[in-house]
């Protein structure tokens, strides 16, 4: 049972986030049951896997677009993360940027999440932030040269331990001081929860630097709706500062995704 909440315009503006929702299903699915469910975009973090035009396929078949998507991040049976912020990975790390924007763009999509990495055992973050804005000015010019976003997704320790940009303050930091247009901040509802923010009062703060916002409650990470946090007030304020991008659904459902998804037609109007 969920909780209804004010969608208000954000229900037409709903991302299902592949890789967290419908995953009962083959990946070649999931974009469809994403669009027959209610969902007007599709996002997913790793898609490499697959031929651009076959998942090109999916989308048009879908009839949605996918929103974003990230570079490689490694391994993640390894504990890997993404490396752009690892001294030790820089020439890695780089060798992916323009193959990856090659393989994006064929899908249509325009913003691109490179994943900063793990800090590494006894090696204060200080020591990894040269390392890490110039690699995502790297990125960002690379794809600021295709007209595309590079994103920054602040995650906390509950979800990723010794992740380098922890929290969405030290994003905003990276963002500004990287000084470039193209660079914006994913801003994730449940990291800011979870890490004591007031997400509408960061939401208001920074307004001008979010390309991208992600959605899910507290505890369990579930359907919003089903734990302790308030959406009302965040989607108030999205709209209060003219928010007109998508709302990535990054949940995990707590009974399968069909069963979750009452949330998003129980709109206290």
């Amino acid at each position: 049972m969920t909780r209804p909440m004010k969608l208000g315009a954000y229900k037409d503006r709903l991302s299902g986030h592949c890789g967290f929702l419908f995953t009962e299903l083959p990946l070649a699915e999931r974009f469809a049951a994403a669009a027959r469910a209610g969902f007007r975009a599709v996002e997913h973090p790793n898609l490499f896997a697959t031929p651009a035009r076959e998942v090109a396929g999916w989308l048009e078949r879908a009839g949605v677009p996918l929103v974003q998507t990230g570079f490689p991040a490694g391994d993640a049976a390894k504990g890997e993360k993404g490396f752009a912020a690892l001294p030790d990975r820089i020439d890695y790390y780089r060798s992916t940027i323009e193959p990856t924007l090659d393989y994006v763009a064929q899908l249509g999509c325009r913003m691109v999440h490179p994943m900063a990495g793990v800090r590494p055992a006894g090696v204060e973050r200080a020591r990894l932030w040269d390392t890490y804005l110039d690699n995502l000015a790297f990125a960002a010019d690379a794809a600021g040269a295709r007209g595309m976003t590079v994103i920054v997704e602040p995650i906390g320790p509950g979800s990723i331990a010794d992740y380098v940009i922890d929290d969405p303050l030290v994003a905003v930091e990276a963002i500004r001081a990287i000084g470039r247009d193209n660079v914006k901040l994913l801003f994730d509802a449940y990291h800011c929860v979870c890490l004591g923010h007031d997400p509408a009062a960061l939401i208001r703060a920074h307004a001008p630097l979010i390309a991208h916002v992600q959605i899910a409650d507290d505890p369990g990470r579930h359907e919003p709706g089903t734990g302790t946090i308030a959406f009302d007030p965040i989607f108030a304020a999205l709209e209060e500062v003219g928010y007109s991008g998508f709302v990535g659904c990054e949940y995990h459902p707590a009974a399968g995704t069909e069963a979750g998804l009452g949330w998003m037609r129980a709109d206290a109007a």
